[in-house]
């Protein structure tokens, strides 16, 4: 390789969050009310619910924190820093903190 020559970026594999974050795939916009009713393609009911992709080492171990991956929250979006990862662009850093809840079966 020459002095001047820039090496090809390569693609990333994983996206790992750190400190007291965690990587959450947001759930679909629901395209469909409650009744049945089919809403029109540009409009949509926005979700701020998600899966957990990957949690931060220091959130894992950190007991306090019930959280974990494949985890379903509701997330605060204002805090959500959007992750240009994948093509549908639904992956989103957010900090613990922004987590108001997590779905758990009885």
């Amino acid at each position: 390789m020459a002095k001047n020559e820039v090496p090809e970026p390569q693609p990333f594999e994983t996206v790992e969050p750190i400190g007291k974050r965690i990587l959450i795939r947001k759930d679909e916009d629901k395209k469909e009310t409650k009744g049945g009713i089919r809403l029109p393609d540009n409009i949509e009911i926005p979700t701020i619910t998600g899966r957990i992709v990957a949690v931060s080492a220091e959130v894992e171990s950190m007991p306090e924190i019930p959280l974990a991956r494949y985890d379903k929250v509701l997330f605060n979006p204002k805090g959500a820093i959007p992750v240009d990862f994948e093509g549908d662009n639904r992956l989103f850093v957010v900090e613990v903190e922004n987590v108001v809840a997590v779905f758990r079966k009885a």
